[in-house]
C-alpha cells in the first residue's frame, strides 16, 4: 500500500520499537582485539607497554602485559585476541617467526594459562620478523619466492598451535599456504586447530599505521605482487573460494571499512563464517576526527562496526573492541 496507508515512521517512534525490529545485532563476543607482543622484556616477566604514536590508545606490550589485556578482553565480555610479534631481531629469512620462544609463542602460552577460555587466534606471516620486511623469502631477483615462503609458512603456523594458539591466521597471501597449514597442523597432530584465512586481502592505503606499530613497512618496493588488487572483487570471492577448498575454516575481508560490498559477496559465496579486519587506518581515521571534534567517536565507532555485521560479518577484528564491548555493556 501506498502513503499515507504505509508509514516507515510507525516503527521509528520509540527505542522499543526500533529494537524490536533491529536486523542486526552488534554484540562483545563477536570482537576480537589485536594485540602487538614484542619479546624486547627478554621472558616477559616485566611489564613494557610502549605507546603508538599513530595509533592513539594502542600500545607494544610484553609478555606479562599482554596478558593484562587479555585479563581485561575477558572481562569485557570480548571473544578473543589476535597477536602479531614484534621481535628484538630480524634476519633475511624471518626465523624468528617460528623460534619457539618468539613473542607470539610465549604470549599464547602465557595468555591461555592466564585466561583459557579466551580464544587466542596468532597472525601467522614473516613481514614483521624479515629484515627487508615483505612476507616471505626472497629470490635473487628480489621478488618473494612464493613455494619457498609457503613451507616457512606453515611451520609458523605449527609452532604457534604448539604454544598454545587455538586459531592460526595465514595473512602472507601466498598461493597455496592454506593447503599446506592443513597438512602440516594434520600431520602434527593439531587437526582440530582452525584455519582463519586472510583470503582477500588488499594492497591497502589504509596499513600505515600497522606497519609503523609492527616495523613492517618493505625496505624496497611494496606488497602489490601478492596482496590484492583494491579494484577487483571477483577476484576476491575466487581467493576466498580457493582458500576454503584448500581447508580453511573461516575467510578473511581485509580491510573492511571500504570493502562491505565484498564482505557480502565472500560470505554468500562460501557460505563460511567470515571475519572482516577493521584495519589501522581506519582507527587512526576516527580517533583523529574524534581528537578534532568532528566526530562522536562512540557514535562513529558503534555505526562502523554495525555496519560491518550488517555486511555479513560474523566476526570483527578492532582496535576499538575494548571501547566498543564497554559502550555495547552501557547500553544494556
Amino acid at each position: 500500500m501506498a502513503f499515507p496507508q504505509t508509514r516507515m515512521r510507525r516503527l521509528r517512534a520509540t527505542a522499543g520499537l526500533r529494537g524490536l525490529v533491529r536486523e542486526t545485532d552488534l554484540t562483545a563476543d563477536r570482537l576480537i582485539l589485536p594485540l602487538f607482543v614484542t619479546d624486547a622484556a627478554g621472558d616477559g616477566a616485566q611489564e613494557l607497554r610502549e605507546p603508538i604514536p599513530s595509533m592513539p590508545g594502542v600500545e607494544r606490550l610484553s609478555i606479562s602485559a599482554a596478558v593484562g589485556e587479555a585479563r581485561e578482553a575477558a572481562r569485557l565480555g570480548i571473544a578473543g585476541l589476535l597477536l602479531f610479534g614484534i621481535p628484538a631481531e630480524k634476519d633475511q629469512q624471518g626465523s624468528g617467526a617460528w623460534d619457539p620462544d618468539g613473542a607470539v609463542q610465549l604470549a599464547a602460552g602465557a595468555i591461555k594459562r592466564a585466561v583459557p577460555d579466551l580464544l587466542v587466534a596468532t597472525d601467522v606471516c614473516m613481514c614483521e620478523y624479515t629484515e627487508h620486511g615483505h612476507c616471505g623469502v626472497l629470490r635473487e631477483d628480489g621478488v618473494v619466492d612464493n613455494d619457498a615462503t609457503v613451507e616457512l609458512i606453515a611451520r609458523i603456523a605449527v609452532s604457534h598451535a604448539r604454544a598454545g594458539a587455538d586459531i592460526v591466521a595465514p595473512s602472507d597471501m601466498m598461493d597455496g599456504r592454506v593447503g599446506a597449514i592443513r597438512e602440516a597442523l594434520d600431520e602434527e597432530g593439531f587437526s582440530d586447530v582452525p584455519i582463519l584465512a586472510y583470503s582477500a586481502k588488499f594492497a591497502s592505503a589504509f596499513y600505515g599505521p600497522f606497519r609503523d606499530a609492527a616495523g613492517s613497512t618493505p625496505a624496497f618496493g611494496d606488497r602489490r605482487g601478492y596482496q590484492m588488487d583494491p579494484a577487483n572483487g571477483r577476484e576476491a570471492v575466487r581467493e576466498a573460494l580457493l582458500d576454503a577448498g584448500e581447508g580453511a575454516d573461516m575467510v578473511m575481508v581485509k580491510p573492511a571499512l571500504a570493502y562491505g560490498d565484498l564482505i557480502s559477496a565472500v560470505s554468500a559465496a562460501t557460505g563460511l563464517p567470515v571475519a572482516a579486519y577493521n584495519v589501522s587506518g581506519e582507527y587512526a581515521m576516527v580517533k583523529a576526527a574524534a581528537a578534532a571534534g568532528s566526530i562522536d567517536e562512540r557514535a562513529a565507532v558503534l555505526e562502523i562496526l554495525t555496519s560491518l555485521r550488517r555486511a555479513g560479518a560474523d566476526t570483527i577484528i578492532s582496535y576499538h573492541a575494548k571501547d566498543a564491548a564497554r559502550w555495547l555493556a552501557e547500553q544494556t
